[in-house]
């Protein structure tokens, strides 16, 4: 099959967009695709589509507060998205001015602390390099100073109520600048559900960046250089796969940031690798999935790397199929949206 970005766009009416969470997060919709096979659930009936012995495997990243306004020492003002903290005193991100800094330029961040700019960095040199001026810690000033970065579809400042929602109930690993959304929907009675029913809970961390609001700007799809993202996968993971591989069990990823890592390092026997490691992998339409058999995840932007990612999971028509009955349906879309439930294409 060879498609182009063009196959990846869709109709979306903006109103379709969620700009606030569900009052409960067990409230959203629950879209079940398997193959041509269509269900309209809520997602408090996910645990009925489980079975004892499947494993869910979670991404327990948190997100920082990342976002800032500042000026240059010329007085003009800037816009920061802090994408990465290296260590607490240099960091990669995002700046947005009327002329992009230079090597040696010095940032004055929420009138409280100075970085200077001292390259660029990255996969493709997408971000600039800074480094703090001074005393201090990056991990503390951003706690202090910085904003929650809600993605750029969602029109409102964060809120209290966004601190709160905005994170996953299990996220404990800070470094993410965009959450890990399927995870959003979980809450403290739905994993006490879960344990009783005998399914199975492991963790990993992927933190994820900005670049997965990106969409892809290249016509063809094979033209297109993926952003890169650190994880981490514990050895109780890789043993927890394992396990439920060898006693007939489902590996179900919760979001497509786990599906990434876990298939960054997947072997052949559909194991994984434990460990830290960097991946920019970019799955699309005829990847051979080794890891994962389900996935449950939300609904993505046209034209974006996760909507190929989806299609290459369940199968290019049924997503196409998908989305349109969503559209038509009135689900809600993206972080604070709505989630489905993937059966993967070769398994339906």
């Amino acid at each position: 099959m060879s498609l182009t970005v063009e196959d990846f766009d869709f109709p979306l009416p903006p109103e379709l967009i969620a700009q606030h969470p569900a009052p409960e997060r067990t409230g959203s919709r629950l879209l079940h695709v398997a193959g041509a096979e269509l269900a309209d659930l809520s997602f408090a009936d996910l645990p009925g589509l489980l079975q004892a012995g499947d494993l869910l495997v979670f991404n327990d990243t948190r997100v920082i507060k990342a976002r800032f306004s500042g000026r240059k020492a010329s007085g003009g003002a800037v816009q920061m998205l802090l994408e990465r903290i290296a260590d607490r005193r240099r960091g990669w991100a995002q700046i947005r001015a009327s002329k992009s800094p230079r090597p040696g330029a010095r940032l004055r961040l929420e009138d409280a602390f100075d970085v200077v700019v001292t390259g660029r960095t990255g996969a493709n040199d997408e971000f600039f390099a800074i480094e703090l001026v001074g005393d201090g810690d990056l991990w503390q000033l951003a706690e202090t100073y910085g904003r929650l970065p809600l993605p750029p579809y969602i029109t409102h400042a964060a809120e209290a109520v966004d601190e709160a929602r905005y994170q996953t109930v299990y996220a404990r690993e800070p470094g993410a600048v965009a959450a890990p959304t399927a995870g959003l929907h979980f809450d403290d009675d739905l994993f006490a559900r879960l344990r009783e029913l005998g399914v199975g809970t492991a963790f990993l961390t992927l933190h994820v960046g900005a670049g997965t609001f990106q969409p892809v700007r290249v016509e063809r799809i094979a033209d297109h250089r993926m952003h890169s993202e650190r994880f981490d996968i514990p050895a109780a993971t890789a043993q927890a796969i394992a396990a439920t591989r060898a006693a007939g069990g489902r590996v179900i990823a919760v979001g497509t940031t786990s599906l990434r890592a876990l298939e960054s390092a997947a072997h052949a026997d559909g194991g994984v690798r434990p460990g830290p490691a960097e991946t920019q992998i970019f799955i699309t339409p005829g990847y051979r999935f080794r890891v994962v058999d389900r996935l449950v995840t939300n609904f993505h932007l046209p034209k974006s790397t996760l909507l190929m990612l989806v299609s290459a999971f369940a199968g290019y028509d049924a997503i196409r199929a998908a989305y349109a009955h969503a559209v038509a349906q009135g689900y809600r879309f993206f972080s604070y949206g709505d989630a489905m439930l993937l059966e993967r294409s070769d398994a339906v």
